[in-house]
């Protein structure tokens, strides 16, 4: 189990990550409501380039706030650092840059082999 103070510093991180995510995806909803929705062909056509890519940016917003609560849901139950492949504790380091890993270095070598095994 990791120390307390790692806990807490990750918990920190997952927030502040967890609210600069929520206002980045506002900020892009707000931007895209404000784009002309008249215009000519070419006011259109930039209009829908810029909608596709609030969805994207969306998405990867969206997948990412779930891999946050899910950290702190595992933080809450007593489950976090614990790698889910080799069931060791994830490097202190690695928790501090990435608090929303559910790997360890080792255990994200051995999906990433595993992966590119029964890619081809």
């Amino acid at each position: 189990m990791h120390s307390k103070e790692i806990l807490i510093q990750a918990k920190n991180k997952l927030l502040e990550k967890k609210a600069e995510l929520l206002q980045q995806k506002f900020t892009t909803l707000q931007n895209i409501k404000e784009l002309d929705v008249s215009g000519d062909e070419t006011d259109q056509s930039v209009r829908n380039i810029h909608e596709i890519q609030s969805i994207g940016f969306n998405e990867r917003c969206r997948m990412q706030l779930m891999e946050i609560e899910s950290a702190l849901a595992r933080i809450t139950e007593g489950s976090f650092g614990i790698c889910e492949v080799t069931g060791d504790l994830i490097e202190e380091q690695r928790l501090l840059a990435i608090p929303w890993t559910r790997l360890s270095i080792e255990g994200a070598e051995y999906r990433e082999s595993l992966e590119k095994k029964y890619a081809r």
